[in-house]
């Protein structure tokens, strides 16, 4: 525990020392459908250029979601429309937002002073039950896929589907291994409850849940069980805690306590962040956008983290993840 009083100012001098990194957004999801660039300043949404800089943001991971609407026979196409409208918004950037394919460029750009973006797909549906699909979307830059959203598809039972208790298809066998051989990250936040172990037995490489919260706090099915935390701290694995209301309550007082509760239960490693800013109508108070990340440094060092706790919960939990896991 901290003995001396924080203050302000010792807060964001350490703030703007550390790597944060978000493990979550659905930002490309509103440049898509509402035009908003993300390079350019906005007083909508959550995310933009400008107030990554100001929040301290060093690598942001942008996730393709793909909408119900487009599933199952258009997946693939509007996973290659949102694709093509993450280049096209780094193109209006000026090199200051860069993607990000492997870690030797990566921490190239980090010591430039730029910021990371992470291409994702949320949903894997994108595939069409295809490994070629897996490979081709990883030569555009795709480097981590959330296997399923709330539904059914090829790969596995989404949570939505947790009744039937289904887990991994043999197919979705066959993407963790090749995702594991190509050197992308495994997203786990919206599959099911059985489908969470099974690629736990499966994959080689330890595995994120992207942007959840603490069933034990909150019962939401979309919250991850004591010994799903357990588990993934175990294996190396990491724990993107979201800013769902729904997930976690209405502050960022009631954010730290699910962060509180993973620390003493499963200490804090496996803790990262994935706001899913973009993706969430309401925030809770405290977290308003991509700004934030400073006072939530501010409230660990208030509640006695360590420096070394605090930088890994912040980003290097998460980037020591990508180390493991992206090509080098």
């Amino acid at each position: 525990m901290m003995e001396n009083k924080i203050t302000g100012k010792d807060a964001l001098e350490l703030h703007n020392q550390m790597l944060i990194v978000d493990g979550h957004c659905d930002t490309l999801l509103h440049a898509a459908n509402e035009k908003r660039n993300i390079c350019r300043p906005s007083d909508t949404g959550h995310i933009d250029l400008i107030r990554l800089k100001q929040g301290g943001v060093k690598v942001q991971f942008f996730a393709a979601f793909i909408e119900t609407i487009y599933k199952p026979f258009s997946s693939l196409t509007r996973a290659t429309q949102l694709i093509d409208t993450f280049y096209s918004e780094i193109e209006l950037c000026g090199g200051l937002l860069v993607p990000g394919f492997s870690l030797r460029q990566i921490k190239r750009d980090l010591k430039d002073g730029k910021i990371t973006a992470i291409l994702g797909i949320e949903g894997g549906e994108a595939l069409n039950a295809d490994l070629a699909v897996l490979r081709m979307l990883f030569r555009l830059g795709v480097r981590f896929l959330g296997l399923t959203w709330n539904q059914r598809n090829q790969i596995a039972d989404g949570v939505g589907e947790s009744i039937t208790g289904g887990g991994l298809t043999r197919f979705g066998r066959e993407v963790v291994r090749e995702m594991n051989s190509l050197g992308m990250v495994i997203d786990l936040a919206h599959i099911s409850e059985a489908g969470f172990w099974d690629v736990l037995q499966v994959s080689g490489h330890p595995v994120i849940v992207s942007h959840a919260n603490c069933y034990k706090l909150c019962d939401h099915p979309r919250n991850l069980k004591d010994d799903q935390i357990q588990a993934l701290a175990k294996t190396g694995g990491v724990f993107g805690l979201s800013f769902v209301p729904d997930f976690m309550g209405k502050n960022i007082d009631d954010f730290l306590d699910h962060l509180d509760y993973v620390a003493g239960l499963a200490g804090t490693d496996v803790i990262a962040i994935g706001s899913d800013f973009d993706g969430i109508e309401e925030t809770p108070e405290g977290l308003k956008d991509c700004r934030c990340y400073p006072g939530i440094t501010a409230k660990l060092m208030e509640r006695g983290y360590t420096e070394k706790e605090i930088r890994g919960i912040m980003g290097e939990n998460m980037f020591r993840l990508m180390e493991q896991v992206l090509p080098q």
